[in-house]
């Protein structure tokens, strides 16, 4: 079994919420971590929480869009530790709206930052990883990634293609040592509704014939609230996969999350679609 103490993990989207929690938990793990992320004040406070030496974590702002803010990520790592060992893929957010509305642009941009900058970071990472003979990657995916529901298409898409790559990328990998995961959170009460919120309202305030069901999509969603897991369920999920030799391919999480990807399964299309159809 892997040991977590002296690894050099790149987190992405470390400034609050999954990455956060997964950040404290790996460095109360042993471990020296790389905190990435646009919000260089909130990096900062982070980083000093966790080591006011400043010896085994590293914050570095920027975008994971920015081809250069990937490779000043990639070699400040380098730089401080001298190896990376893993990246969790955690940057990302979600754009709300039916596709009839959303403009395409804004499909792109969700699409850059949920799939391509990770694959892009990813390409970076992984010469360094086989040349060590090892490592891994966890991409945090979601539930979404296989229940699609209706005014979440587009985000939902980006986690139904980080399945595949992940899927892709395990096989590609397993050659060289280098594991690969991917994690499914349900429901976590962290910053991300707001600010798919806010991403969305432009299309929200031009939803013309969708607007009632846009309204009633939003107040499900803060119903959902009470069945909501905290970010730490999710960076346990994230540690084990970094402590195994043979992770999982997938770990769900919490409970509700296993629940409905269990009823995914059983459960005839239809079923499901019954299940997530729009409400007014």
């Amino acid at each position: 079994m892997p040991q977590l103490t002296g690894q050099v993990v790149i987190i992405t989207g470390a400034s609050s919420g999954i990455g956060e929690a997964t950040a404290r938990r790996l460095v109360r793990g042993g471990a020296k971590v790389v905190l990435a992320a646009r919000r260089l004040d909130r990096l900062e406070a982070l980083a000093r929480a966790l080591d006011p030496s400043g010896v085994g974590v590293l914050a570095v702002a920027g975008d994971v869009t920015n081809e250069a803010d990937r490779q000043n990520l990639v070699a400040g790592a380098l730089k401080k530790f001298g190896r990376i060992d893993a990246l969790v893929n955690n940057a990302g957010y979600g754009t709300r709206g039916p596709v009839e509305v959303v403009p395409v642009d804004a499909i792109r941009r969700n699409f850059e930052t949920n799939v391509f900058s990770l694959i892009a970071l990813t390409q970076l990472v992984l010469p360094h990883l086989r040349a060590q003979g090892g490592g891994c990657i966890v991409n945090i995916g979601s539930v979404a990634g296989r229940i699609a529901r209706p005014l979440s298409s587009v985000y939902d898409s980006t986690k139904h293609a980080l399945e595949a790559i992940t899927d892709g990328l395990r096989g590609e990998l397993k050659p060289f040592g280098v594991r690969v995961t991917l994690i499914r959170p349900g429901f976590i009460l962290t910053e991300f509704i707001e600010a798919a919120g806010k991403a969305s309202d432009e299309f929200a305030d031009n939803a013309g014939p969708y607007a009632p069901y846009l309204a009633a999509s939003r107040a499900g969603v803060q119903k959902l609230r009470r069945w909501a897991g905290e970010p730490d369920c999710i960076a346990l999920l994230v540690e084990r996969a970094l402590r195994s030799d043979h992770p999982a391919p997938r770990y769900n999480g919490p409970f509700h999350a296993k629940i409905f990807l269990l009823l995914k399964w059983l459960l005839p299309d239809r079923a499901i679609a019954f299940m997530v159809r729009l409400r007014r």
